[in-house]
């Protein structure tokens, strides 16, 4: 696995989480908003493994919700107490993160 790609990895538990802190919302849906974000490469492949864990920590809670078009359900997820302080974690880490690589970045 390449640097970017863990880097990528670690970074989409704190992605998700903030996406569905905006709203109740479901798998493929993640991975056109994440599209949408400009994320590279990001596949529902990748998606799932993630939803599962931040589901069994606690940080998301899940219902299946009844297709309107006789296919399968759909699994929706909505952001939890615990989930939404370990947001808050992340956030105040990656404005560290990010300003301390900016900082490099630029040679400052």
């Amino acid at each position: 696995m390449s640097v970017s790609d863990q880097i990528m990895k670690g970074l989409l538990d704190g992605a998700i989480l903030g996406l569905i802190s905006q709203g109740e919302t479901y798998g493929y849906e993640i991975t056109k908003k994440l599209e949408d974000h400009n994320f590279p490469d990001i596949s529902e492949g990748s998606i799932y493994p993630v939803l599962l864990r931040l589901s069994k920590k606690g940080y998301v809670s899940t219902r299946m919700v009844k297709s309107d078009t006789g296919g399968p359900k759909r699994k929706y997820y909505s952001i939890s107490e615990t989930g939404r302080e370990e947001l808050k974690i992340f956030k105040d880490k990656w404005e560290k993160l990010n300003s301390g690589m900016n900082s490099l970045v630029r040679g400052e």
